[in-house]
């Protein structure tokens, strides 16, 4: 189908990319900014490269789940442009922290923002395109994996050439903050966004969260985007550091392996968005996610040698990446997507936000249990939670598809 963008479209895609950025910056960097503040990965120091992780994901639980209240004050251009100014504001800060334990209040305010941006980044763009949001939805998450491209190349090669991990933060940072002007600047008379004219209350919000808390199918999609964003992040958060510790490589091949996991993530998403009918969203779930099973497993079979050996070798890993991401890509803006459609007597504003809720504690925590486990067993076994949670995901997906049939969901309800 024939897409069709405007300002505020464009300024979506800027989130995006800003926003995976400031959330890939701090993995990309961690060998460099774990060996200057003095917790190296490799003597023990994963746990906490993950407790990073799973801090930043509470604080963004935190606004994540105020954040119908908050655009239901000021909107949710305005809540977007704010959000925005957090995160860029709490990643630039990290960049002068002077001890380990400074970044955690950085990451936290950090958190804040993304959790606003989390919650309210797919209802943006779902509400400038009602009439085909799957489409929309999963193109403008694909700029996700473009910020992933574009951070994890450029700042790893020029964390390869000897630039301070401390001048790499502040210039996301910085980037990141200009690009609340898409969302603050004054609108133009002929195009405004469609903020919703109904006034938001604690009870109204309470009244239907209540509704879609007492609605089973909505606690399946729940645990789908846990495991789902669990294999995502787990695997996004960890992979840069895994390719240099396991394989002896340079910060610019482990930022060339995270740029070809985030190509394969930008090309299952933009062909859900063009080819994918909203039909077969299940088809497509369950057949991404068991080609990940063995491409995930393939990475722990690749010899540590392999990146000293040949550049048909670095082939071979990046082609593995790219495989990986091709196959994680589509989990999170499908599902909620799928979630939504197939809840249609459910506020959809409030059923993105609950959905995305599920998310982040899934990329927190098997951010953080990776690093864990990786300080006991390696890094390499823990990667196993990756195809465990995948092979977990298309169960789960082909349980809700065909054993709980949706009902007819022409009707919707939302803001």
């Amino acid at each position: 189908m024939s897409l069709r963008f405007g300002r505020y479209d464009y300024a979506a895609f800027a989130a995006f990319t800003a926003y995976a950025a400031c959330s890939l910056i701090i993995p990309v960097a961690l060998v460099q900014i774990a060996q200057s503040l003095q917790f190296p990965l490799e003597s023990g120091g994963m746990g906490v490269g993950g407790a990073l992780q799973i801090s930043r994901s509470g604080a963004m639980i935190v606004t994540l789940l105020t954040s119908a209240l908050i655009a239901g004050a000021i909107g949710k251009r305005l809540s977007m442009g704010f959000a925005m100014l957090m995160m860029g504001g709490g990643i630039f800060c990290c960049a002068f922290t002077p001890a380990a334990w400074f970044l955690f209040p950085c990451l936290l305010f950090a958190g804040l923002g993304e959790g606003i941006c989390e919650a309210l980044a797919t209802p943006f763009v779902n509400d400038l395109h009602k009439d085909a949001p799957a489409s929309y939805v999963n193109y403008s998450h694909a700029f996700w994996s473009v910020g992933i491209a574009i951070c994890t190349v450029i700042c790893g090669g020029l964390l390869a050439l000897g630039v301070s991990w401390r001048i790499l933060l502040g210039l996301v940072g910085l980037v990141t903050l200009t690009t609340s002007l898409g969302f603050l600047r004054r609108e133009l008379p002929g195009y405004r966004y469609p903020e919703s004219k109904e006034r938001v209350s604690l009870i109204r919000i309470l009244s239907q969260t209540s509704d879609i808390a007492r609605t089973s199918r909505f606690w399946l999609y729940c645990l789908g985007m846990f495991l789902g964003s669990g294999a995502e992040f787990g695997l996004t958060f960890w992979s840069a550091s895994f390719i240099q510790l396991h394989f002896h490589a340079s910060a610019f091949v482990g930022g060339l392996g995270t740029a070809a996991l985030a190509a394969g993530m930008f090309t299952s998403r933009t062909g859900f968005a063009k080819w994918l009918d909203e039909n077969h969203l299940p088809h497509g779930l369950i057949a991404t996610a068991l080609l990940g099973v063995p491409a995930s497993l393939a990475l722990l079979f690749l010899p540590p040698a392999l990146c000293g050996s040949s550049t048909l070798s670095l082939c071979l890993l990046f082609g593995i990446m790219f495989l990986c991401g091709f196959s994680i890509g589509p989990y999170w803006p499908s599902l909620q997507v799928y979630g939504v459609r197939h809840l249609p007597h459910l506020d959809s504003t409030l059923l993105y936000i609950y959905f995305s809720a599920c998310g982040i504690p899934g990329a927190g925590f098997f951010s953080w249990l990776m690093g864990a486990l990786g300080d006991f067993v390696g890094l390499e076994r823990s990667l196993l939670l990756v195809p465990t949670t995948m092979g977990l995901f298309a169960i789960l997906i082909l349980f809700i598809a065909f054993l709980f049939p949706p009902k007819n969901p022409s009707h919707r309800r939302g803001r």
